[in-house]
């Protein structure tokens, strides 16, 4: 009997475009996943693999929008605020985007409108900002809790969601490979954290202090989850020259981490080796049991 496999899709911004990468290599696999969980853009990503979408399918519709600026331009200009009081909505933070608006203006049709309808159940982290707590949504209203676990602070405005005030899932699980440890046989988590890199300047803007900070949060948290529990296979691509929003660099970073597929493959195979000699061998022991009693 083939093991069932869960993955989680990191968090990561831009760089978890590479997830697309992932998808791809599953589908080619033939492997459907019996559980999901994903953090900000892995949130997403997994959202669209729940959904019964293929990879090649995300692959293209992510580079029909980000491939080209005008379409860019006019997602952006439809998720605006409808009116001034919308505008207005939660203070004077003009830096602060509604990401609930642009989601809806940039999400494919493909992603129902909540968890019951999805093909493969999806676990989706927030952090309770006020609860100081992580928050898991997998029921309910979908867009809004992959707006909630996607609400990067300073970018966009956190959501309102059953009460709670949610910001960005990878503040508290930026991999939550966690929370599916127990739903499936193999476990695959992939990493699009990335690290700060120097990428030609002599000093960071504060902007990229800001982002690289994070950065560092997240790889302490996920340094602090494996030391306590590890996924089966832990994936990383090489995606840490690129910053957090630079999704309009999807042909560049798509091709730059391309890799990932064979790498994943290769530990796929090493992994089903080996859960193939681990119940061969507890086959062994209970027919050796069977024999003694006999």
């Amino acid at each position: 009997m083939s093991p069932s496999f869960g993955i989680a899709f990191g968090g990561g911004g831009a760089r978890g475009l590479a997830h697309i990468h992932v998808i791809e290599a599953l589908d080619e696999l033939g492997i459907r996943p019996v559980a999901i969980s994903g953090s900000s853009i892995g949130a997403i990503m997994g959202a669209g693999m729940a959904s019964g979408m293929a990879g090649s399918d995300i692959h293209d519709y992510m580079r029909s929008i980000l491939g080209r600026r005008a379409e860019v331009a006019a997602r952006m200009w439809r998720a605006r605020p409808g009116t001034f009081a919308e505008a207005l909505q939660g203070g004077l933070g003009v830096t602060q985007f509604n990401v609930e608006r642009i989601l809806k203006a940039f999400m494919p049709d493909a992603i129902p409108e909540s968890f019951a309808e999805l093909k493969i159940p999806l676990k989706v982290t927030a952090t309770d900002f006020f609860g100081h707590k992580l928050a898991v949504l997998s029921d309910g209203d979908l867009h809004s809790a992959l707006a909630a676990s996607a609400a990067i602070p300073a970018v966009f405005r956190p959501v309102m969601r059953d009460g709670r005030l949610l910001i960005d899932g990878g503040i508290y699980n930026p991999v939550p490979f966690d929370l599916i440890e127990h739903d499936a046989d193999i476990i695959i988590a992939v990493d699009v954290v990335g690290a700060p890199t120097k990428g030609g300047r002599k000093y960071p803007t504060s902007v990229d202090l800001m982002f690289g900070a994070t950065q560092l949060m997240m790889q302490s948290i996920i340094a602090a989850k494996l030391r306590q529990c590890q996924p089966d296979i832990l994936v990383r691509p090489a995606v840490s020259k690129y910053r957090v929003l630079d999704f309009m660099k999807i042909d560049a970073l798509m091709a730059e981490t391309v890799d990932i597929k064979d790498e994943l493959k290769r530990e796929i195979e090493k992994a089903v080796e080996a859960r193939a000699k681990v119940d061969t061998s507890k086959r062994t022991k209970q027919v050796g049991g069977l024999a003694r009693k006999v």
